[in-house]
């Protein structure tokens, strides 16, 4: 089953690029991108985008949900000098430098590492840390993995990275891997009155792990860009925020 999955994932995505290359070369994008100020107009556009980093920077949107989105924007709008720490790279560190003081984003797979240093040239305050998986399986269960492509891999070194940077952030983005693993490391360095980002958490062991903590929660679920259907995205916050 995981396979048919895969196969129908990577199905999807081919037939979308296929579709917006032809409604690009017909100027149907371009005109999207004119009314892209309104919600449909951007989420029909963002459709085509999908898994193509180059699109979502340009659509200057992250992969949350839209009202995460609209959250998020406002809470760092009060904070330009915010310090960000985010589990996993892509349009949304892009997103994040052009609101925040610092993003540090740490990212496991070394291709897409090397992608996203060339994307984040020209911008000022980011910095990217390559942790790969580690090299021994975890009996730790939080650090194992089994999501397709990473099966038999655990991740402790990825999901401790925060704790050596002896710093506290306004704002921690978990969306990568040992996402569980991640939150708990995450908490002791939130900086006071400090926002969680938590993406995809319509899956149950997201929820179990977000149950265990002490913080606020906020469950923001709806329209995502580049999906079909819809995603959750949850905010938490310590109770005294």
């Amino acid at each position: 089953m995981p396979a048919i999955k895969l196969y129908a994932k990577r199905a999807y995505v081919g037939a979308m690029h296929g579709i917006g290359g032809l409604l690009g070369r017909l100027g149907v994008l371009r005109l999207l991108e004119r009314k892209r100020d309104r919600r449909w107009a951007h989420w029909l556009r963002s459709l085509f985008a999908i898994y193509d980093v180059d699109q979502m920077i340009a659509l200057d949107v992250p992969w949350w949900t839209y009202r995460a989105i609209d959250a998020v924007a406002a809470f760092l709008s009060t904070r330009p000098d915010a310090k960000v720490f985010e589990y996993g790279s892509g349009a949304s560190t892009i997103w994040l430098s052009r609101r925040a003081g610092t993003v540090h984003s740490v990212e496991h797979d070394e291709g897409w590492l090397a992608l996203m240093q060339n994307r984040i040239a020209g911008y000022d305050g980011i910095a990217l840390t390559h942790m790969p998986a580690d090299q021994n399986w975890s009996n730790d269960p939080r650090y194992q993995s089994y999501k397709e492509g990473y099966e038999g891999q655990s991740f402790e070194k990825y999901a401790k990275v925060i704790t050596t940077t002896n710093q506290l952030y306004d704002l921690i983005v978990i969306d990568g891997r040992a996402r569980a693993a991640c939150l708990e490391a995450a908490q002791e360095h939130l900086a006071p009155g400090g926002m969680i980002v938590f993406d995809n958490t319509k899956r149950q062991r997201y929820l179990d792990a977000i149950a265990r903590s002490t913080f606020d929660v906020t469950h923001l679920p709806g329209l995502t860009p580049s999906l079909p259907y819809p995603d959750k995205t949850t905010l938490l916050q310590r109770p005294d925020a």
